[in-house]
């Protein structure tokens, strides 16, 4: 049974940093690409960054660029998300998800997923 379970979500101000992780079982963690997406209120869900197998391969939201980072550690069957400089509009549930792929490469929509975690909620006051 795969699971993904994310942690590191929290309360914080403006212009801090978070690290969210995603921890990932059930799976052969190396065969698959990682991604982030958010879900902020009242909006639709919307893609956050992505990050092939072995890492090589890393893409972000252009407005997020700059401010978030995506990272793996295969040992840890984790996947990360640095954020830094928060903003009030960073406020959301930040789900990570799973694709299975057989080539390096990074996964940015949703139906390309196969898994899903139940999300961490991230909230930045002003």
């Amino acid at each position: 049974q795969v699971q993904l379970v994310e942690s590191g979500g929290g309360l914080v101000q403006a212009g801090d940093s978070l690290r969210l992780s995603c921890a990932a079982s059930g799976l052969t963690f190396s065969n698959y690409a990682m991604g982030w997406f958010r879900r902020a209120p009242g909006k639709e869900r919307e893609f956050v960054a992505a990050i092939s197998r072995t890492g090589e391969n890393i893409y972000y939201a252009d407005s997020l660029k700059g401010r978030f980072t995506i990272s793996r550690d295969d040992v840890k069957n984790t996947v990360y998300l640095q954020m830094s400089s928060l903003k009030p509009e960073d406020t959301a549930v930040y789900y990570c998800a799973a694709a299975l792929r057989r080539t390096n490469i990074v996964v940015t929509t949703q139906a390309g997923y196969d898994y899903w975690g139940q999300g961490t909620q991230v909230t930045v006051s002003s």
